[in-house]
């Protein structure tokens, strides 16, 4: 008995929490967030795709990049195409931040 009881109080305590965050535009912040982080590879992933290394500068990131995204345009796949696309969106994502952590120190 005592189990329902707590069972419905988190209920309704989540359902409250909803509307507030619904009223506050919360929800929808959070929602796009998520879409975006399931959307964004893994640095190692990405390196390993493009077939770069943790030293390899961003000229050479781009001219693999250019390299294989123009392959996979005449004769390969989509999906190929667009996890090079990816690949090159998540480093350049890496290197704006070493770039900016250069410029503030």
């Amino acid at each position: 008995m005592g189990s329902g009881i707590m069972a419905r109080a988190v209920v309704q305590a989540y359902r409250q929490a909803l509307a507030n965050a619904s009223k506050s535009g919360v929800a929808q912040e959070t929602v796009q967030n998520i879409r975006r982080a399931s959307k964004m590879m893994a640095e190692p992933e990405a390196r390993q795709i493009l077939g770069v290394t943790e030293q390899s500068s961003w000229e050479e990131i781009l001219k693999k990049y250019d390299n294989l995204f123009e392959q996979n345009a005449k004769n390969g796949s989509f999906y190929l195409q667009s996890k090079v696309h990816r690949a090159k969106e998540c480093l350049e994502t890496v290197y704006q931040k070493k770039h900016q952590g250069t410029e503030d120190s």
